[in-house]
């Protein structure tokens, strides 16, 4: 494995990462409606479950779920019908103001809710594998397969609460705030049509 092969990878993970998806739509939710703390947290969660991903991946979990799959079917059903809760949820507090007390209590919540959301798609999976096989050479050893798991998880550690930073300034959480009941709808519809996908998709 060579430098290059790295380079490219990363660049694979932030363009996957910057793509319209229900990990940067709920990363966005979050610290709009939550404050840069569970933001940044939040970030940190889906970071953490997209590198354990890449390591499924690397360890062949994908060739598991390939050879039995009805846990991939049970996986998805259950990712399907949390990101489908979600969006549920969130379109019945549409009109709820956010209050000091609600933001703090969602803070330890946050990091949990993050893995959650990404361990809810198990193509992340199969993503992972096609990356790693389009990119890298065959035959990459454990040591290789550390250190694109460790990339992997630095990468998205700098990248998802940098995207919780700028997302919670000022004005744009302000102008959040003002349309709430309009934006968190459009969310909710957002995450209720990704969870029926994942759930009806083959």
């Amino acid at each position: 494995m060579e430098l290059a092969h790295l380079i490219a990878f990363n660049l694979a993970l932030l363009a996957a990462i910057a793509s319209p998806g229900t990990s940067l739509l709920y990363l966005t939710k979050t610290t709009l409606a939550q404050g840069r703390a569970a933001g940044v947290a939040a970030g940190a969660g889906l970071a953490t479950m997209a590198a354990i991903w890449t390591l499924a991946a690397l360890l062949g979990l994908d060739g598991l779920f390939t050879l039995f799959p009805w846990a991939y079917a049970a996986l998805k059903m259950l990712g399907a019908a949390y990101l489908i809760w979600i969006a549920i949820q969130t379109w019945r507090h549409a009109k709820t103001p956010l209050t000091q007390s609600t933001v703090s209590a969602s803070h330890g919540r946050a990091f949990l809710a993050g893995v959650t959301i990404n361990l809810a798609n198990p193509k992340s999976v199969f993503f992972a594998a096609a990356v790693i096989v389009v990119v890298f050479p065959a035959g990459l050893s454990g040591a290789d397969k550390f250190i694109i798991f460790f990339n992997h998880l630095l990468v998205e550690l700098i990248v998802q609460p940098t995207l919780a930073i700028l997302l919670s300034t000022g004005v744009i959480r302000r102008r959040y705030l003002a349309a709430k009941p309009i934006i968190d709808r459009v969310t909710a519809a957002i995450l209720g049509a990704l969870g029926l996908r994942l759930l009806f998709a083959r």
